[in-house]
């Protein structure tokens, strides 16, 4: 089944919807920006969120733009003020089944898979044609669980969350969409941010959520393979173009086949990004 592209690099920071003095700064520092809607904007502001969103455009290609869940009433408002918009990338937040994407067709859709029903129901959706990513969120997880802390004290994500981004990340993988991993909220943990975003980048996330600018370079210098890693992919790809291989051969003393090389490419893509 064929799925939009993922056109973004690897740090993705959001950005309150109703501080339109940011959306520029915010599109300048990272590798695109997520205009928020949703979580990030108070109730009372919710229509005055929309109007900057309308009134105050941006580069469309570097531009996600993040609609409140399709269980409530703000949806067809948001949706309404975003055909006024040139964007065309919308995270729905909450994503919890395939009916909820009903009226998003005609935009590439990051669904966020942040509640219990959206971790289990996230196959389903990355199945559908206009899904062209899929997130995780711990925070919104855990609450619909009817619990207090997604992580432990020393920083760790608890068992439960680990399983959904697992599961999450494998529903992206298995119908051929990107994985985005969650925000690191602890804002003072940089060390820990690097941890997490070299561990997605290892596994296939194709990019990390951020919620304030200086994340965003931890974040890229997170996902850039080794400069050793990488000298050593496009080795061997070049060796294997030469050589027309397409099964098991030998180079640099290492037996390679069809997994090491989609490895390699990922590592190529990886920098490109």
């Amino acid at each position: 089944m064929s799925h939009p592209a993922f056109p973004f690099g690897p740090a993705l920071l959001f950005c309150p919807a109703d501080r339109p003095d940011r959306y520029a700064k915010a599109a300048e520092r990272a590798d695109a920006v997520i205009l928020d809607l949703e979580d990030a904007v108070a109730e009372p502001a919710k229509s005055a969120a929309r109007e900057s969103l309308v009134a105050n455009p941006i580069d469309p290609d570097k531009v996600i733009v993040r609609v409140n869940p399709a269980s409530t009433p703000h949806l067809v408002d948001d949706l309404q003020a975003l055909r006024r918009t040139p964007y065309r990338t919308v995270m729905l937040a909450k994503a919890e089944g395939t009916a909820d994407l009903v009226g998003l067709h005609g935009y590439d859709v990051i669904a966020l898979c942040e509640t219990a029903r959206g971790v289990l129901a996230a196959a389903e959706i990355a199945h559908v044609p206009i899904v062209s990513a899929l997130m995780w969120g711990a925070e919104d997880l855990v609450a619909s669980l009817g619990g207090g802390s997604s992580r432990h004290a020393d920083g760790r994500y608890r068992d439960v969350a680990q399983h959904a981004r697992s599961q999450v990340l494998l529903a992206a993988g298995a119908h051929g969409v990107a994985a985005i991993d969650a925000v690191h909220l602890d804002l003072a943990d940089a060390e820990g941010l690097r941890a997490e975003a070299e561990d997605a980048a290892a596994l296939g996330f194709r990019a990390t959520a951020c919620v304030h600018p200086d994340q965003v370079a931890v974040v890229r210098e997170a996902y850039a393979p080794d400069p050793e890693r990488l000298a050593w992919a496009r080795a061997l790809l070049a060796e294997a173009a030469v050589r027309e291989r397409d099964g098991v051969f030998s180079f640099r003393g290492q037996m390679v086949d069809a997994p090491l090389m989609r490895q390699a490419e990922a590592v190529v893509r990886r920098a490109r990004a």
